[in-house]
């Protein structure tokens, strides 16, 4: 346990930090599995949708900072190599 006031305030900071990523971590693996779902189904459509989905949420959360940036890039191009395997 920190004695500093300003070790406190970081305690308290981190911890409200650490719930956003969760919570931002957890949208990306939910829209990750609606995402996988969609692509057993085979429609077109609605995977062209779904990806939109998840590139923007894997997007806004590299630019929070929540993950790298080349992590970002490197899901996203995997969505895009199974779109056009699946396109085919």
């Amino acid at each position: 346990m920190p004695n500093i006031q300003s070790a406190k305030k970081r305690v308290k900071i981190n911890a409200k930090k650490r719930l956003l990523n969760r919570h931002v971590k957890a949208g990306i693996k939910s829209n990750t599995k609606k995402y996988q779902a969609v692509m057993a189904t085979g429609d077109q459509a609605q995977i062209q949708s779904q990806a939109v989905l998840l590139v923007s949420t894997v997007d806004k959360a590299a630019a929070k900072g929540v993950m790298h940036k080349n992590k970002a890039n490197r899901i996203k191009a995997r969505i895009a190599r199974q779109q056009a395997a699946a396109a085919k």
